[in-house]
């Protein structure tokens, strides 16, 4: 047996030295740390890969004491910066049974116990958006493979529908929309549609209609957030949805953060219109505590995205002939991990209620904190929040002021904050999912601004 592939002594001290790694990384509070420059990892590293290797013992030093503390700890109760994550202890250590156990999880033939985890858990989320028992849907790796995903099912189903293709393919979305749905069009070579936002910043029926009405010529489908990313806002998809049928278009929802707000009663209403989509996304790595890296993508009816995806092979046949639902046919990949099933098996650990009760949790701090910000003179809240995203600026501060704020945050090690742009302007931005970030968390941060 080569020994890269035998478990020996050598082999079982490694595996007691990754267990007491993740062990400690879960167990104990960690620090936020920092970021680096390249040059320095490569100064203090040294060389890593090399013909003679140098050794699990020092591979695993040069992670723990080099690399790791130059990673954000997106986990720290103090890290609200982008979206961060905030995985269960359950949903981190099945993933290590996921890592160890090489299952590929791309057909029914050979990956049928994961698949049939990953569909209970898909089941889950299509019913948290209302929509029918023969949905169904596939774990991707993020919202970008998500949103590429389905707007390659919709454009499919289009030109099927329509039999043939307009002179350029188009889909309309907001200019607030995430910047992966803009990627999506680079990649299929379509065009985007740019639909004014009302004034937070949402698609609106309205708007829709009467964009489509002065220049609707090859759109194909529309995009809509359900909690967009830099301000968390939910787009009005009741009044889209309606635009959508009476133009017969494809009505995809962005909901890869604020998806998992779909639990929460204070909230639920903003959601209305979402069960009449025809797909949408939620990544569980966000606000549904599972560790990188995993989106829910949901198809209304799963038949168009296997028409549009399904790879032809002559290995595969044997494969294809099997009655069920590969995920393999749901998206644009072939080979996959079976990232959904940390999510799967932390569901089934603690059950939905508990989610339910860290979400709200979530939502009672952001209402907390934009009071706080209310009290703080030299603050002022831009909006109201939907989710769990606030936008405030400092008075008096420029952009230079805001760049220089994160920086001395990060390097105090008081938390993990960024800036963004709103309307032009240069503002603060905090993203609260972690169900452990407190007021005293929130105090820590601004304080630093007064």
């Amino acid at each position: 047996m080569h020994r890269m592939h035998a478990y020996d002594d050598d082999t079982e001290e490694l595996a007691r030295a990754i267990v007491a790694y993740a062990r400690n990384r879960i167990a104990s509070p960690q620090p936020l740390d920092r970021v680096a420059p390249a040059e320095e990892l490569e100064r203090r590293a040294g060389r890593t890969i090399a013909p003679e290797g140098i050794g699990w013992e020092e591979a695993l030093r040069i992670w723990s004491e080099v690399l790791a503390p130059a990673t954000i700890s997106t986990d720290h109760p103090a890290s609200v910066a982008f979206v961060p994550a905030a995985p269960t202890k359950a949903s981190v250590l099945f993933d290590l049974v996921v890592g160890a156990s090489s299952t590929i999880a791309a057909g029914w033939i050979d990956g049928a116990g994961a698949i049939w985890a990953e569909n209970e858990a898909l089941r889950w989320v299509a019913g948290l958006a209302g929509f029918p028992g023969e949905a169904g849907g596939v774990f991707v790796s993020g919202g970008s493979a998500g949103n590429l995903s389905a707007l390659v099912t919709a454009r499919h189903a289009a030109a099927e529908r329509r039999g043939g293709r307009p002179a350029r393919w188009r889909f309309a979305a907001c200019d607030t929309v995430h910047s992966s749905v803009v990627a999506a069009a680079r990649v299929m070579d379509v065009d985007v549609l740019e639909v004014p936002h009302d004034e937070r910043g949402r698609l609106t029926g309205d708007g829709l209609r009467r964009t489509l009405d002065a220049d609707g010529e090859g759109v194909f489908a529309v995009v809509a957030s359900a909690g967009a990313t830099n301000a968390g806002i939910v787009d009005d998809l009741a009044g889209v949805a309606d635009a959508c049928a009476d133009r017969g278009l494809w009505f995809h929802v962005d909901a890869a953060y604020g998806g998992a707000a779909l639990l929460a009663p204070s909230v639920r209403p903003l959601f209305d219109g979402v069960e009449r989509a025809d797909s949408f996304i939620v990544d569980p790595h966000k606000w549904l505590f599972a560790p990188y890296d995993a989106c829910a993508l949901i198809y209304r009816d799963p038949a168009l995205a296997v028409a549009a995806h399904r790879q032809h092979a002559s290995y595969l046949e044997t494969a294809q002939a099997q009655a069920t639902l590969d995920p393999a046919d749901l998206a644009y990949h072939l080979t996959r991990r079976a990232r959904g099933l940390p999510l799967w098996f932390s569901l089934a650990t603690y059950g939905t209620d508990a989610y339910r009760e860290a979400i709200e949790s979530v939502l009672a701090l952001t209402r907390a904190t934009a009071d706080e910000i209310r009290r703080r003179p030299e603050l002022e809240l831009i909006m109201e929040p939907d989710l769990s995203v606030l936008l405030f600026r400092r008075t008096g501060w420029t952009s230079d002021d805001y760049e220089g704020w994160w920086r001395r945050v990060l390097d105090a090690q008081v938390a993990f904050v960024q800036p963004t742009s709103w309307e032009g302007e240069r503002v603060a931005r905090l993203c609260f999912v972690n169900p452990n970030t407190t007021i005293e968390h929130v105090r820590a941060i601004l304080g630093t601004m007064a």
